[in-house]
């Protein structure tokens, strides 16, 4: 793999990183429900499940996942019906507005729950998988080798956590505004629909 295939590759994972989608929006709902620090430990929980998928699709597992149909579907539907759950209990949020903004929750209760739901959110996501599977082949050269392939899948899972980051830097110094209850309600029922309709698109797109 060339400099220039490298280049036009990180330009297209930066475009891919850029589109807001399911862990946008998980990981926005986490840093606003529970703060920076499970903020945090969802885009890690996202970071992880990346590394998961990409080591998969290095080892030739993902190819595997992405051809058995009942698997794909399986993995599918569990990722649409685990948004809609977050996405319910963001509107349920949003409706009757309790939100505990003097107590944020113990520091193991919020690093357990913002790594589970970034991890599953992007696990049972099999566009991720198949991005890894199909996508970053079309990038290298017939006789290029895994670790080209690792090299590409590395990029990628670090761009996102590093948007990720930022994403929840950037909430965090908008702390003050967004933790205005009437702020609070209107972001969650946006990002609680936003989820919503991801997990919908996920389960009725055709593989």
């Amino acid at each position: 793999m060339d400099r220039t295939a490298y280049a036009a590759y990180l330009v297209f994972a930066l475009v891919v990183v850029l589109v807001p989608g399911p862990d946008f929006a998980v990981v926005m709902g986490n840093t606003l429900s529970g703060g920076r620090a499970r903020g945090l430990w969802c885009a890690a929980g996202v970071a992880t499940s990346n590394a998961v998928q990409g080591t998969a699709a290095v080892a030739g597992l993902g190819a595997l996942v992405v051809g058995a149909q009942p698997i794909f579907q399986t993995v599918k539907w569990a990722g649409a019906a685990y948004l809609t759950y977050l996405g319910v209990r963001l509107l349920w949020s949003a409706r009757h507005g309790r939100h505990d903004l003097a107590q944020p929750p113990a520091a193991g209760r919020t690093a357990r729950r913002g790594w589970r739901q970034g991890f599953l959110s992007n696990i049972t996501n099999p566009k991720v998988l198949v991005f890894y599977v199909a996508v970053l082949p079309q990038f290298l050269d017939p006789g290029s080798g895994v670790a080209a392939l690792a090299l590409l899948g590395v990029s990628h899972a670090v761009m996102s956590l590093l948007y990720l980051l930022l994403l929840v830097a950037l909430l965090h110094r908008a702390r003050r505004v967004l933790s205005r209850r009437r702020v609070r309600r209107a972001l969650d029922a946006i990002t609680g629909t936003a989820m919503i309709g991801f997990g919908a698109r996920l389960a009725l797109e055709r593989p």
